[in-house]
C-alpha cells in the first residue's frame, strides 16, 4: 500500500469521526513521545535511511502528527482516535495501531480547535542531482467548520472558556444532588417559584445528565462523559452552578431548609435586584411582530396607562376604604352596611398580633372600616402600580381574562445604593455600610472601607470578596477614582444568624492622599432604617475617621453613631416612610380577578392614597403575554419597556407582595375596634 492510500483512508475515517460531532477533543501527552513512537513502530526494513533521514521522517508530517495527533473523538463516554482505522497493510497498520494504544493511556484535557482550515501538506516536490523530480506524500486533513476558529480569536482563550464550562459542569455534576432537583422542578410546576419557568427546560436536561452521570463508576468514562456533555449542554446547564438557580439548588443540597434557600434565590432575582438586559432583535424579527400583531388584533393594546378606581368593580376589591368606595360601582351600599354596624369609639390594642394574609382577609376586612399601613424604606422593592389599556376596547392580550396587568419597582430610590450596586456590590443584607467620594469635585485619593469585628477580624482590601468570621465581605473596592464618576466601596453582611454577637465598628481609611480635597459619603442600613452621613473634611493620608459602632446582641442591632448622620425617613413615591399611611384598596393581582385561580403567583396588592409612581414602568411584560405571541418575545421585551405607561394623577399604586415570597407588613385596622397587627406573606 502506497503512503497516499493510507492518508486518504485516515481522511475518510476523520471525515466519519467529526459526522456528529459538534467538538473534538484532546488528549495530554508528550508530542515529541508521540513522534517517536510514530518513527519507531515501521516494522524492520520499512523505514530505513534515506540519504540523511529515515523514508516517513519529515518536518510536514511531524507538523501534522504534533498538531492534531492526539485528537479524539467522544461517544458513549469512550474515545476514538484519528488513528483507528483499518489498512490491512503489513506496514502501516502496526504503526497505526501502536499510535493509537498510546494516545488512548491519557486521559482528555482539552477541547480540540484549530485557527485553520487544514492541517498538514498533501505533497510536495524535491528536486535530484540527476534533475529528476521526485514527489513526496504527507499527511493531510481538511476540517469541518465547526473545528475551525476566527483567525481573529486567541485559540488559547477558546479553549479555556470550554475548559472552564467543563470544571462548573463537573464541580455542578458531584455537588448537586438528584433531590434537589426534583425539590425545584415540583416548585415550578405548582409556580412557587419566582421565574423558576425559565429554567425548567434546563433543568430537565441537567436532571437527566445527572441521572446518568451517577451511574458511572470509572474515572476514565467519567472524565470523557464530562467532556462530551459539557460542550453540548451549553453555558446555562454547563454552568448552572454559577447562575442564580445554581445557588438554589447547592444550598438545597447541602442542606438548607427549602424556605431559606427559596428566600436567598429570590434575593438574587426578586423584581428590585433583577434588570433585564437590553433585548436583541433583528428588522425581520420587527417584522414578523408587527404582522402577527395586526393580524390577530393586538395593535390598540400595546398603549398602557396607569389603573384608576374607575376601571374597577366590587366583584375584584377585598377591601375599600369610604373615600375610595364612592367611586367604585356597587360598593357604597356594602360599605354602608358594614358603617352602621361599627362602634364610634373604636377600642385600641397595643399588642401587635401575628396573622396569615389569607386569615387577614377573609377574618379581618370583611369587617374593616380603614386600612393603614406601616411604611418602611425596606419595602421599595414592593412598591407597585396598576396599569390598564389605554383603549379599553383592544383586544385582550394577557393569559388571564382581563387587560390589566402590574409593575413592580423596577429602580432604587437611593443613588449611592444604584452605584454599589452598579459595581458589583450586595445591596440586600442584614447589615450594610456603603462608602462614596468622587462625585462632586474630583478626588483621586483612595479611600477605604474598613470593619473592625467583635473577634479584631478586620475587613479591609487585602481580604476583599472573602467572607469574614462573622460572613461580612468587601465586596467592591475602587483604588483609582476616575474623573466623573463616583467612588464606591462596599461592605455587606447578608445574614445576621451567622455574626457573632458584639460590637462592629466601621470607619473610613485615606490609604493614599493624592491631592484630592474633598471627603466622603458613608450609609449604615440595618431593619429596614438608612442612616446616611456626609463627612466634608479633607483626609490626610493615612487618616481613620469612626462612622458609627453597631452592637448586636439576641438578633437585634442597636448603632452608636461617631459621626452625626440625616435622618432616616425617606419620601418614596410621594409618600413617608416610618409612618402608617391610609390604604385605598385592597385587591388580588389581576391574575386572581373574577374567581381565576390564576396564571402565575398571586399577589396582594395594598393601594396607597396619594401614591404616585416616579418611574417609567413597562408597560407589560412576556410573562403576561398569550402564547401565540410567545414566538416574538424578544420584540415584545422590547415594545414593554418602549410603550411606557401614561402618567394618571389618580393611579393606584401601593405595595405589593408574591403569595410565594416570605415577607411581612404591619397594619392598622379600624373598625369595630383598633387593631395593630402583622400580615405574613
Amino acid at each position: 500500500m502506497e503512503f497516499s492510500q493510507m492518508r486518504d483512508k485516515l481522511a475518510k475515517h476523520f471525515k466519519e469521526m467529526t459526522k456528529d460531532s459538534d467538538y473534538l477533543f484532546e488528549v495530554a501527552l508528550d508530542k515529541d513521545a508521540l513522534w517517536n513512537t510514530y518513527m519507531d513502530s515501521y516494522p524492520p526494513g520499512t523505514n530505513e535511511i534515506y540519504r540523511t533521514c529515515r523514508v516517513h521522517e519529515c518536518s510536514c508530517c511531524r507538523h501534522f502528527i504534533k498538531s492534531i495527533g492526539n485528537a479524539v473523538a467522544i461517544r458513549g463516554n469512550k474515545i476514538t482516535t484519528i488513528w483507528d482505522f483499518h489498512t490491512g497493510d503489513s506496514t502501516f497498520q502496526p504503526v497505526l495501531d501502536a499510535m493509537s494504544d498510546f494516545v488512548k493511556k491519557h486521559a482528555v484535557t482539552d477541547v480540540f480547535v484549530s485557527r485553520f482550515p487544514t492541517i498538514g501538506e498533501a505533497k510536495n516536490f524535491q528536486e535530484l542531482e540527476d534533475g529528476a523530480v521526485k514527489k513526496w506524500d504527507h499527511f493531510f486533513l481538511e476540517l469541518p467548520e465547526q473545528l475551525v476558529i476566527d483567525v481573529r480569536e486567541s485559540k488559547g482563550k477558546v479553549q479555556g472558556q470550554l475548559r472552564d464550562t467543563r470544571n462548573v459542569f463537573e464541580r455542578s455534576l458531584e455537588e448537586i444532588t438528584e433531590e434537589s432537583l426534583q425539590v425545584v422542578l415540583e416548585l415550578i410546576t405548582s409556580n412557587s417559584l419566582y421565574r423558576g419557568e425559565e429554567w425548567k427546560g434546563v433543568l430537565k436536561d441537567f436532571l437527566k445528565y445527572k441521572q446518568e452521570y451517577q451511574t458511572l463508576t470509572d474515572e476514565e468514562e467519567k472524565n470523557n462523559f464530562v467532556w462530551e456533555k459539557s460542550v453540548k449542554a451549553g453555558t446555562a446547564a454547563g454552568r448552572i452552578r454559577n447562575h442564580s438557580m445554581g445557588t438554589l439548588l447547592l444550598n438545597i443540597s447541602e442542606g438548607m431548609e427549602v424556605d431559606l434557600a427559596v428566600k436567598k434565590y429570590e434575593q438574587i432575582v426578586a423584581p428590585s435586584n433583577y434588570k433585564r438586559p437590553k433585548p436583541i432583535f433583528t428588522k425581520k424579527m420587527l417584522e414578523n411582530a408587527k404582522k402577527t400583531i395586526t393580524e390577530l388584533g393586538y395593535l390598540d393594546a400595546l398603549e398602557r396607562r396607569y389603573a384608576t378606581l374607575d376601571d374597577i368593580t366590587v366583584n375584584n376589591i377585598l377591601f375599600s376604604n369610604k373615600d375610595a368606595a364612592k367611586r367604585i360601582a356597587g360598593v357604597e351600599d356594602i360599605f354602608g352596611e358594614m358603617e352602621r354596624e361599627a362602634v364610634v369609639s373604636p377600642k385600641k390594642f397595643s399588642k401587635v398580633e401575628e396573622i396569615p394574609a389569607d386569615k387577614f382577609i377573609s377574618e379581618i376586612l370583611p369587617t374593616a372600616k380603614e386600612v393603614e399601613v406601616y411604611l418602611e424604606y425596606r419595602h421599595f422593592a414592593n412598591f407597585v402600580s396598576l396599569t390598564a389599556p389605554q383603549h379599553r376596547d383592544s383586544k385582550n392580550m394577557f393569559q388571564w381574562n382581563n387587560q390589566f396587568g402590574w409593575a413592580y419597582s423596577g429602580n432604587m430610590t437611593d443613588s449611592m445604593k444604584e452605584r454599589v450596586r452598579a459595581a458589583g456590590g450586595k445591596v440586600d443584607g442584614d447589615l450594610r455600610f456603603s462608602i462614596e467620594w468622587n462625585d462632586d469635585d474630583y478626588n483621586p485619593n483612595d479611600f477605604d472601607a474598613h470593619c473592625m469585628e467583635p473577634d479584631n477580624y478586620e475587613i479591609y482590601y487585602p481580604n476583599k470578596c472573602r467572607y469574614s468570621p462573622s460572613k461580612g465581605m468587601l465586596d467592591v473596592d475602587i483604588i483609582n477614582p476616575r474623573p466623573n464618576i463616583p467612588a464606591v466601596e462596599n461592605i455587606i453582611y447578608e445574614n445576621r444568624h451567622q455574626m457573632k454577637e458584639g460590637t462592629y465598628q466601621f470607619f473610613v481609611h485615606c490609604y493614599s492622599n493624592r491631592g484630592g480635597r474633598g471627603g466622603f459619603k458613608a450609609e449604615l442600613e440595618f431593619d429596614g432604617q438608612i442612616y446616611a452621613y456626609d463627612y466634608n473634611h479633607p483626609l490626610k493620608q493615612d487618616e481613620r475617621v469612626q462612622v458609627a459602632e453597631i452592637t448586636y446582641h439576641k438578633q437585634t442591632f442597636s448603632i452608636k453613631e461617631r459621626l452625626p448622620s440625616t435622618t432616616s425617613q425617606r419620601t418614596v413615591w410621594n409618600l413617608q416612610t416610618n409612618q402608617f399611611v391610609p390604604v385605598s384598596v385592597i385587591m388580588y393581582s389581576p391574575n386572581y380577578w373574577d374567581e381565576q385561580q390564576g396564571v402565575g403567583n398571586r399577589h396582594y396588592f395594598f393601594m396607597l392614597k396619594n401614591c404616585i409612581n416616579p418611574e417609567n414602568p413597562n408597560g407589560f411584560y412576556n410573562e403576561f403575554l398569550k402564547n401565540e405571541l410567545a414566538e416574538h418575545k424578544r420584540v415584545f421585551e422590547a415594545l414593554g419597556s418602549k410603550m411606557k405607561v401614561n402618567d394618571d394623577e389618580n393611579q393606584l399604586s401601593g405595595l405589593g407582595f408574591c403569595a410565594t415570597k416570605r415577607e411581612e407588613l404591619v397594619v392598622k385596622v379600624k373598625g369595630s375596634t383598633e387593631r395593630i397587627m402583622k400580615v405574613r406573606f
